[in-house]
């Protein structure tokens, strides 16, 4: 017998029909005599309705009320679900994120889980109750309500799985996996039996949606064994494991994309000490999360210092670098949305030599340009104009064999 906690998405519980077949799926699971905690996102759409909402009410929004508001759409699946798992004759309860509780800091809108009280749930799963919790929220140590960040019913899954010390967290979604790419841009795109934590960690920050950001961070922190897999099939999925559980590692496991990329160029910035930091502290500081930076210099004294940041940032940051024009001395400030960035993943990076270079030329055969560069350990990361996307990604996976046969 395993203790399993099973996570569904907003597009597995979009209807009431849908939320029926998650209550038969699970009831397979408990029938086998496994113990089962359910986690639930909001019905597909929700959120985005509660969040519009706020905004025609507030303009200005107080966080705390905001909270309160869009943590609702979790309540009504946690009921509904309840309700459909003991029509079939199972012991279910519906849990909010106040009455375990689930502790968070005081971060409105974005935060931070710090403790889960799971005796109670552990006591009645015990004793065959299978609990229904309400994913994306918890309570702050002021008694407010609060919310974990879009996605964040993947955060609560992890943190119960890990609170409960479950065998493993099964993460239901419209997708039955992970894939070596987006397989509606790249047909011959295969979904992967296993992939490591860290490179889940760097495909979901690089632009895959499979997973949270922060709940694979708190999966490889606890080691939550992860599987990924659809609510609509019975095939099994992906699971995100430690390396040592995958025998040979591929050289690249995936060739990843985000367009919510900008790019911005101060010309002719002084080549002096301290310009970095005057340039990159205030953006900070405004919260402005900047990503690839590049700097070039001339033989003026000058140089030309590259960055990119979150495309939603570009405006705000713009403002912000022309207010401090006067102080830093720079010539000018280009900015330019129509960029994406490609990366390659894979953990057999550490042990081969040569894997930027096939990147580089692959591209460079293709006839597309590389603005900026960025790499680590298990990644390297490319800047190119958006309109090469497909191609960079069809001509990458190829290039490392990634194609299905």
């Amino acid at each position: 017998m395993a203790r399993i906690v099973c996570k569904f998405g907003g597009t597995s519980v979009a209807t009431t029909e849908r939320i029926a077949a998650v209550a038969a799926r699970v009831k397979k699971i408990a029938d086998q005599g496994h113990e089962v905690a359910v986690v639930v996102s909001a019905m597909s759409g929700a959120t985005d309705q509660l969040i519009q909402w706020t905004r025609e009410v507030a303009t200005l929004q107080d966080a705390r009320e905001y909270d309160v508001v869009i943590a609702s759409g979790e309540q009504v699946t946690v009921g509904l679900t309840a309700l459909a798992l003991q029509s079939l004759g199972l012991a279910a309860r519906s849990w909010l994120g106040w009455q375990i509780p689930i502790e968070t800091d005081d971060v409105h809108a974005a935060a931070r889980i710090t403790r889960i009280a799971d005796a109670e749930l552990v006591k009645r799963m015990a004793a065959g109750e299978i609990p229904v919790v309400a994913g994306f929220q918890g309570l702050s140590p002021r008694r407010r309500l609060t919310t974990l960040g879009r996605g964040g019913s993947d955060l609560t899954a992890v943190a119960l799985a890990a609170a409960l010390e479950a065998d493993q967290c099964d993460i239901y979604t419209d997708v039955d996996g992970v894939y070596t790419c987006d397989p509606r841009i790249v047909a011959k795109a295969r979904k992967l039996d296993k992939i490591t934590y860290e490179e889940m960690l760097e495909m979901a920050s690089l632009g895959a949606k499979v997973l949270q950001t922060r709940s694979v961070e708190l999966a490889m922190k606890y080691r939550v064994r992860l599987q990924v897999l659809s609510s609509f099939t019975d095939t099994p999925g992906t699971f995100v494991v430690d390396e040592d559980e995958i025998v040979e590692q591929a050289l690249v496991s995936g060739v990843t994309y985000s367009r919510n990329e900008a790019k911005i160029t101060l010309t002719q910035v002084a080549d002096r000490p301290g310009v970095a930091a005057g340039i990159f502290g205030p953006l900070a500081e405004a919260a402005v999360n900047v990503d690839m930076i590049v700097q070039s210099a001339a033989d003026d004294g000058t140089t030309d210092v590259t960055f990119t940041l979150p495309r939603t940032d570009l405006e705000r940051a713009l403002k912000l670098l022309n207010g401090l024009k006067p102080a830093l001395g720079f010539k000018s400030v280009l900015a330019d949305k129509n960029v994406v960035k490609v990366s390659v993943i894979g953990v057999g990076m550490r042990s081969h030599a040569g894997v930027a270079a096939r990147m580089f030329k692959t591209l460079s055969d293709k006839g597309i340009n590389i603005q900026v560069i960025s790499t680590s350990e298990i990644k390297v990361s490319v800047l190119i104009a958006e309109d090469y996307t497909e191609l960079a990604l069809r001509a990458l996976h190829t290039a490392y064999g990634l194609d299905a046969a």
